[in-house]
């Protein structure tokens, strides 16, 4: 029998809340009336059960992803697989980093399946998959880090970009990460790209050994963690202004290499203030400035 989620609007009556265990989504959908209708609930019947599918394959999906061959069987857990395979064979890395932003693009391909749709997005804590039509565009709010208020700045992402998905990674997020940056945000052609590609960056932002910072093996904290016995970062320390900025250009390396080999449109890395983009020369400058300034949190029209 397959457990129905919680399926419910929030209260401006125009956006979708559903959540089943620790997937919680945000749905928004424009265009005609009914087509609107038939994509939520489009969204709402595919969410359906999907949780169920990923436990299915959890002991798989948590294990290290081989690079050159995918066994899992779910349309979700192979599209996770396929955005990780990029990083596995000089990486660890585990299907599950993916996990949030392959959710949001099955939704949101559910929802475009059953209705052509203006403009719409899932949202699915911060990782986002997006459609947008010919001449629309999306403004999206920016917070400096994940787990804190900040000051609100915005991001306009446009039907000529090639990004349709955003993806924020780092140590104050949902999950471990095993480098120090405050936050990273990627922006590439898939949620599940931008999700995989910001858990590797957010990786590369470290300084290796330094006594500041206090690590821990992530099976200690959550003992069922794809991570493992990896050491995790906790906390942070004091940082001087050069081993910050060289702990920022270990990951911005990072981001140029995958940028140059097309698996993302452009990031954003912030450390104790400090942040560094990457992607100007293929994105506009307006977007750059914008993109450098913080995190998404929530998306606005």
């Amino acid at each position: 029998m397959i457990r129905l989620p919680q399926i419910a609007w929030l209260a401006d009556g125009r956006r979708l809340h559903l959540q089943d265990g620790p997937i919680e989504l945000i749905v928004e959908a424009e265009g005609r009336e009914i087509d609107v209708r038939a994509a939520y609930q489009a969204a709402a019947r595919r969410f359906t059960g999907l949780l169920d599918e990923l436990c299915a394959e959890l002991t798989e999906l948590r294990a290290a992803a081989d690079p050159r061959q995918c066994a899992l069987k779910g349309v979700v857990a192979r599209r996770m697989h396929r955005a990780v395979a990029p990083f596995a064979a000089d990486h660890f890395i585990t299907p599950m980093a993916a996990v949030a932003g392959s959710v949001a693009e099955e939704i949101l391909g559910a929802m475009l399946g059953a209705a052509p749709l203006q403009r719409a997005y899932v949202n699915n804590g911060g990782d986002i998959a997006l459609h947008l039509a010919d001449g629309k565009r999306f403004s999206i709010g920016l917070i400096d880090r994940p787990d804190q208020h900040g000051v609100l700045r915005t991001l306009d992402i446009s039907a000529d970009d090639a990004a349709r998905g955003i993806a924020t990674s780092g140590r104050h997020g949902r999950s471990f990460s095993l480098g120090i940056a405050d936050a990273v945000t990627v922006l590439a052609r898939t949620a599940s790209q931008a999700d995989a590609a910001a858990t590797i960056i957010a990786n590369a932002v470290d300084l290796p050994g330094h006594p500041a910072i206090v690590r821990c093996p992530a099976n200690l904290l959550q003992p069922d963690s794809d991570l493992g016995a990896w050491p995790v970062t906790r906390d942070v320390g004091e940082l001087s202004d050069r081993e910050i900025e060289d702990a920022l250009e270990a990951g911005a390396s990072c981001a140029r290499q995958l940028l140059l080999s097309g698996l993302i449109e452009g990031a954003t890395l912030r450390l104790m203030a400090r942040t560094v983009t990457v992607g100007a020369s293929r994105t506009d400058a307006r977007t750059t400035d914008k993109l450098s300034q913080g995190v998404p949190e929530l998306m606005h029209a």
